[in-house]
């Protein structure tokens, strides 16, 4: 065992910031941080929508609905490998190459926002229909209804969300590498995979380890901060 891990201190690779695996976790933090914003500046909205639309008395409103529904379920249930490979002229023709970190960010969004939308619909079923109705009885408008009671009574779950995404994402990261997106996923498929060093593979995978875990523990605490709930128990 002594061996085998002076052997990987051995490895240049190991150690050097060009190339090497911290970079490569910066490119999959720089990824992922992008993507959740982008993913929560169009998912939340589509969210709301989809919540406030369904059961509409507008048969015009149900139809665009339904539609938006549909789409929001292929996107969702579309393989991201094939996302990201069918996505290439898209990509290509807004970032200008096929590859990299910033191509990557389009396919990653596209497959995160519809996965975000329905978690933030059902986040936003789940509060008493009650408290709608209350506030809509006395008088508020709908902006109003949305701003004050729905986003801050589903503020934990929404974190909760975000958190469940965000990890998600991650996973997507290391898939997209090995389309050569960059990050983590590149390193161990370029690198580990293809270039038969184990130890490669088995440090990408401490990194992400790791990553996916201070992802869950800061949204885990941030939705207990932001629960009311919890604070009057």
């Amino acid at each position: 065992m002594i061996e085998i891990l002076q052997e990987w201190a051995s490895n240049p690779l190991l150690t050097r910031w060009d190339g090497g695996p911290w970079e490569a976790t910066l490119v999959t933090l720089y990824m992922t941080v992008v993507t959740m914003g982008l993913t929560v500046l169009l998912g939340l909205p589509l969210g709301i929508a989809l919540f406030e639309t369904d059961g509409s008395a507008s048969p015009l409103v149900r139809g665009v609905n339904q539609v938006t529904g549909f789409v929001v379920n292929v996107l969702r249930s579309f393989p991201f490998f094939i996302l990201i490979i069918a996505l290439i002229p898209l990509t290509s023709a807004i970032t200008g190459r096929s590859t990299g970190p910033n191509a990557a960010m389009i396919a990653l969004t596209i497959a995160a926002v519809p996965f975000a939308a329905r978690l933030f619909e059902l986040n936003l079923r789940e509060i008493p229909a009650g408290k709608i109705e209350a506030v809509r009885m006395m008088g508020a408008s709908r902006w109003q209804v949305i701003r004050q009671v729905l986003v801050p009574e589903a503020l934990p779950g929404i974190i909760g969300s975000i958190t469940t995404t965000t990890i998600a994402v991650i996973g997507y990261t290391a898939m997209a590498g090995s389309v050569n997106a960059g990050g983590l996923g590149q390193l161990a498929y370029n690198r580990g995979y293809t270039g038969y060093q184990t130890e490669i593979i088995i440090v990408t995978v401490i990194l992400l380890v790791a990553i996916v875990i201070l992802v869950q523990l800061l949204g885990s605490r941030l939705a207990r901060a932001v629960d009311h709930r919890a604070r009057t128990s």
